[in-house]
C-alpha cells in the first residue's frame, strides 16, 4: 500500500480577499484534441461578471447551446463527467476544467467551445492553471458563496463509496485499489487546495490500462488518447517514457477529478470529502443526494 498526506494551508472563511467571487482578467485562448471523441476544439474563456456562474456555449451549434456547469445538467458519467441542457446539446469531459477552475477559486468565466468534449491537453489540469496564472485573476464586489455541509452524505455501489460530512474546511480523504502491482493500494489524505493546487494536485495525469485501450476503442472511447495525454499501465512497466510524476499519481489524479466534479455544486463545499474507489458516478450521486434534502446543507 501506498498512502501519502498532502497537508496544505486551510482557506480562512473570513479573509475577504480569498472569499470574493473571482474570474479571469482577459479572454484564454485553447486548442487541443478530445480524449473521448479524438475531436480537435478550440476553447475560449472569457472573463464573466458577479454570480454569471460557470457556463459553456457550443459555438458549432447556433440554437439552445448554452449549458451550466451545475449537478443537476450532468447527463453521463461514462470514464468522464458530460453535462447536457434541456435541449440535449452536451459538452464532455469538463472534470479536468472544472478542478483547475475550483483549485484557483474562478466562480464566474464563459467558456466557448466549437466542439463536443474539452480538450483534453496532457491529461491533468496543469496546462489551463498555467495559461489563467498568465493572464491572472480578479476579484469582484461581492462575496463568494460558500456551500457549507450541515449532515454526512453518503452513497455506496457494491465495494466504492462517496461520502460527504460536515468540517471546518474543504478536505479530502480518498483511496483506490486496482488489480495491478503499479497502481494497487494507494491512499491520499488532502486539506484544502489553497496555492498547492498546483505543484501538488494539477499536473497529476488521468490514466488507463494497456489491456482496455482495445476494447475501449472498439466501443468510441478514447479515440483521441495518447501517452501524449494519459498514463499508460502495462503488464509490468509503465509505458510513458517519463514515467510518472509522483509516486501516487494515479490517487492524486482521482483527487483531481473529484474537486472537478464537486465544483459542479455551484459554489466552493465546505466539508470532508471521503472517496473509496469511486468515480464520477457516484461524484453526481453524492451531490444529488446532498441538494435532496434542504437541511442537509447551508449557504455562507
Amino acid at each position: 500500500m501506498l498512502i501519502s498526506a498532502l497537508f496544505f494551508k486551510m482557506i480562512d472563511i473570513s479573509n475577504t480577499s480569498s472569499n470574493q467571487q473571482h474570474t479571469i482578467c482577459k479572454p484564454i485562448s485553447i486548442r487541443g484534441i478530445g480524449l473521448h471523441t479524438g475531436i480537435e476544439v478550440t476553447m475560449n474563456l472569457y472573463p464573466a461578471k458577479v454570480d454569471y456562474g460557470i457556463k459553456f456555449i457550443r459555438k458549432d451549434i447556433k440554437k439552445n447551446n448554452v449549458i451550466e456547469a451545475l449537478w443537476s445538467n450532468v447527463s453521463n458519467t461514462k470514464l468522464s463527467t458530460t453535462i447536457s441542457n434541456q435541449n440535449g446539446t452536451s459538452v464532455s469531459t469538463i472534470e479536468h476544467l472544472m478542478s483547475a477552475l475550483s483549485g484557483l477559486h474562478i466562480d464566474n468565466i464563459k467558456i466557448e467551445i466549437d466542439g463536443p468534449e474539452v480538450p483534453i491537453m496532457d491529461g491533468s489540469s496543469i496546462k489551463f492553471v498555467d495559461l489563467i496564472d498568465q493572464t491572472s485573476t480578479q476579484s469582484l464586489n461581492k462575496r463568494r458563496k460558500i456551500l457549507k455541509v450541515l449532515k454526512n452524505i453518503k452513497v455506496e455501489n457494491k465495494d466504492s463509496s462517496v461520502e460527504l460530512k460536515p468540517n471546518k474546511q474543504f478536505s479530502i480523504d480518498f483511496e483506490i485499489d486496482f488489480p495491478s502491482k503499479l497502481v494497487s493500494k494507494q491512499s491520499c489524505h488532502l486539506q484544502l487546495v489553497n496555492g498547492n493546487y498546483k505543484t501538488d494536485i494539477a499536473s497529476a495525469r488521468t490514466f488507463g490500462f494497456e489491456r482496455d485501450v482495445d476494447i475501449l476503442r472498439s466501443n468510441g472511447l478514447a479515440l483521441g488518447g495518447s501517452l501524449d495525454n494519459a498514463v499508460v499501465v502495462g503488464e509490468s512497466k509503465i509505458l510513458n517514457s517519463d514515467g510518472l510524476r509522483f509516486k501516487d499519481e494515479f490517487v492524486r489524479h482521482k483527487i483531481l477529478d473529484s474537486i472537478g466534479d464537486l465544483y459542479l455544486a455551484g459554489a466552493p463545499i465546505q466539508g470532508y470529502f471521503l472517496g473509496n474507489k469511486s468515480g464520477h458516478h457516484l461524484n453526481n450521486l453524492l451531490l444529488r443526494s446532498l441538494f435532496s434534502d434542504k437541511n442537509n446543507y447551508e449557504y455562507i
